[in-house]
């Protein structure tokens, strides 16, 4: 197999998978090393392939999603229950970010997208040094949510503004949140 049959492969298990893949499957499966495997996902991200990067693997989102981002603020202890009101309304939790007036956007992949995500991302943040990416501006932070359809993410905006977890846009922040 050549390197651009093994990106194919690599495309095919992703989209076929339903969950993350690890680098170490992913490189057993093609008999690669993983090292390979990570070239080629940098190369199938800089020719326009999604591909994230999660602690439980990589994962190709399929193409027929729609995204919203949300500007969000509660406290650590209401983190849980946020991500929760996401997943149960059948959204995507892609990611969650951060604009720091000097530091610009800062920006982490989750791909949360049921409970059993939610408790393996809180006990690994309760089980680490380290704290929610939110606690650096405040509280305030963004999440890219994908769903299968406009009216999921109405729905989920509705719930996250009647828990008053939704947020204003300041002046300083992006217009365009994806750059």
């Amino acid at each position: 197999m050549n390197a651009s049959e093994r990106r194919k492969k690599i495309i095919e298990i992703l989209l076929s998978s339903g969950k993350a893949v690890s680098g170490r499957d992913l490189s057993e499966q093609l008999h690669v090393s993983r090292q390979v495997i990570v070239q080629d996902i940098a190369i199938l991200r800089a020719n326009g392939v999604t591909v994230f990067s999660t602690n439980l693997g990589y994962i190709c989102p399929a193409q027929s999603s729609v995204s919203r981002v949300f500007k969000t603020h509660h406290t650590d202890d209401e983190a849980e229950e946020e991500l929760k009101l996401i997943v149960d309304c059948g959204g995507t939790v892609r990611d969650v970010f951060v604009y720091h007036k000097v530091y610009g956007v800062i920006k982490a992949d989750l791909n949360i997208r049921s409970r059993v995500d939610i408790e393996k991302f809180m006990a690994d943040i309760a089980s680490g040094r380290s704290s929610l990416l939110m606690n650096i501006t405040s509280d305030y932070h963004y999440h890219t949510v994908t769903a299968d359809r406009e009216e999921i993410l109405d729905i989920i905006q509705k719930k996250l503004d009647d828990r008053g977890f939704l947020a204003p846009l300041t002046d300083y922040e992006p217009v365009n949140f994806r750059e």
